[in-house]
């Protein structure tokens, strides 16, 4: 059994607002989210910059209508708040969000409660606290919060958690075992992560900029993106806005935290990507690139689409100047903004970009621009070389 599967609702949080309209226009405007940091409480506070929601978690809750007292991670509200406004935009009934399958990728969970943890024996909800750690506690808050009631799974599986829940979306529907899924991935900031990618030296002290000669590192940032995808044959008339027409994962298997440095399971993934949407390079209009600022990604990714594409590549742009790298949510996210640039035929610039690489020798947009788009390519690329590509396509 194969039917097609369209895209009939988006929701999104980010350093750029709540919702879609509001991150667009920063998009479409230049304006980046990443900013000093006000919410985390860090010894770092300081030394970085980072993408974080410009919301407190009682502003957070007061805006779903939960109480301030609820124990609920901030992984989960972020999570609550795109999944809302995506199945709104799709116009869900609640008996269809009943039967609507849930599929979410993260990576932090709740760390931003549990970190706070700092002793053990005088914590008075302590086993509650740590009940809310595991990554399948935001699935199922979100699951929870919306009456959702069908199959409810999560995806951990590092940068690359999002793009690979969405996968896992159409796979369903492409196999009967579902009519609607909800997918995506919401994460927030935590301390845990702040500290483990400084350990690792791939933190940026200034403005990430993805592709750029001179660029020394990533920016973290927070977030959540969920989109409905529904089986075209049952989807309300005039709903759909984009066919989700290839998906694809590689691993290159070369390195616990870096990229195989010839992009060897980055062009894997998108060329099987391809072949399932069943289209050639020339197709694609327009890269969503991973291109998270780290000096290893963005060299494999370039050397990657190059490979693949050749001189005459297509457009593309890292969106992570704006958001920062939102880990397990990104996919979800940028799956938002690739739907949305065929929406409104737009390209989003890669902002801080001056110079190209020499070994690399491959210029990202660095202006925003109205243009031609009938296919979008998104990659979405984690640790242990877990490479995925998405690639959506004008109805």
């Amino acid at each position: 059994m194969s039917r097609k599967v369209v895209v009939t609702g988006l929701g999104i949080v980010s350093a750029l607002g709540l919702g879609v309209e509001q991150n667009i226009h920063a998009l479409q405007n230049g304006q980046t989210g990443i900013a000093p940091i006000k919410y985390l409480q860090t010894r770092l506070r300081d030394q970085f910059v980072l993408g974080e929601v410009k919301y407190s978690n009682t502003e957070l809750k007061s805006n779903i209508g939960i109480g301030e007292d609820e124990l609920i991670s901030r992984t989960s509200l972020l999570g609550i708040l795109a999944v809302q406004e995506a199945t709104n935009m799709a116009d869900l009934t609640v008996d269809e969000l009943k039967t609507c399958a849930l599929v979410s990728g993260t990576t932090v969970g709740g760390m931003d409660l549990t970190e706070q943890i700092a002793d053990f024996e005088s914590e008075e909800n302590l086993h509650e606290i740590l009940n809310l750690h595991p990554c399948g506690d935001s699935t199922e808050k979100i699951a929870s919060y919306l009456g959702v009631e069908g199959f409810v799974t999560t995806y951990s599986t590092a940068c690359s958690s999002a793009a690979n829940a969405i996968m896992m979306g159409a796979r369903l529907i492409k196999s009967g075992r579902a009519d609607r899924v909800i997918a995506g991935g919401t994460d927030a900031l935590a301390c845990f992560t702040l500290n483990g990618f400084n350990s690792l030296l791939i933190l940026d002290s200034e403005y990430c900029r993805p592709f750029d000669r001179s660029r020394a590192g990533l920016n973290l940032g927070e977030g959540a993106g969920f989109i409905v995808l529904e089986a075209e044959d049952i989807a309300k008339p005039n709903k759909a806005l984009a066919v989700l027409s290839g998906y694809a994962n590689a691993n290159d298997a070369h390195h616990q935290t870096a990229s195989s440095p010839e992009g060897i399971g980055a062009s894997l993934s998108m060329q099987k990507a391809m072949e399932v949407a069943g289209l050639k390079c020339a197709d694609i209009s327009y890269i969503n690139a991973h291109g998270t600022g780290t000096p290893n990604n963005d060299s494999s990714e370039a050397k990657a689409i190059r490979n693949l594409f050749g001189e005459n590549h297509p457009a593309f742009s890292s969106t992570k100047a704006f958001t920062g790298h939102t880990l397990g949510a990104c996919g979800g996210i940028e799956s938002v903004f690739s739907i949305m640039a065929i929406q409104n035929q737009e390209l989003y610039a890669g902002l801080n970009f001056s110079e190209a690489d020499e070994d690399s020798n491959i210029v990202p947009i660095d202006q925003y621009a109205k243009s031609e788009i009938k296919h979008v390519l998104s990659n979405s690329f984690g640790f242990g070389g877990n490479n995925s590509s998405l690639i959506f396509s004008k109805i």
